[in-house]
């Protein structure tokens, strides 16, 4: 018997180009959703004027279902980098048609994966606004653990790498 897991298309993390980014806009979370994580474009343009941002869509198969971007110390010109170079979620969406399904489980260990791949970091953050509907479930699945510490109206979480 096959495991319906087996089936599901590959989760993968892609860069967004020019023929993509209209797609990457109009994914969407459920409208009661919304005040968990900002729109895909303001995302993006934040990215432009942030030279620590690393920024890859959420593909399942070949279909995009999602964003993701981190904040990424290591990547600003040594002179700029803080004492102490951190690394964190920063977006983290996927579309409300593709919830629910592992995708954003899967997405997620691939960005821990990449921000192991780094080398530089021992930690990894994030954080989130609570509320029902909100990220919690995922970020505790994949083995994050409240900090205590607040940022603005977020509640802190972080990973061991």
């Amino acid at each position: 018997m096959t495991d319906p897991a087996d089936t599901r298309p590959a989760v993968s993390l892609r860069e967004i180009t020019e023929d993509t980014v209209i797609d990457i806009i109009r994914l969407k979370v459920a409208p009661e959703q919304e005040k968990f994580v900002a729109d895909n474009s303001v995302s993006l343009s934040q990215a432009l004027f942030a030279p620590y941002a690393w920024y890859r869509a959420i593909y399942s198969g070949e279909t995009p279902v999602g964003f993701v971007m981190i904040s990424d110390d290591s990547l600003l010109p040594e002179e700029k980098r803080p004492e102490k170079p951190g690394i964190g979620l920063w977006r983290f969406m996927v579309d409300h048609r593709y919830q629910r399904q592992g995708i954003g489980e899967a997405a997620l260990q691939l960005v821990l994966d990449h921000a192991r791949s780094r080398g530089a970091f021992t930690t990894f953050t994030t954080s989130y606004v609570p509320g029902e509907g909100g990220p919690l479930g995922v970020y505790e699945r994949a083995g994050f653990k409240h900090t205590g510490e607040m940022d603005e109206d977020e509640l802190v979480m972080e990973v061991e790498l």
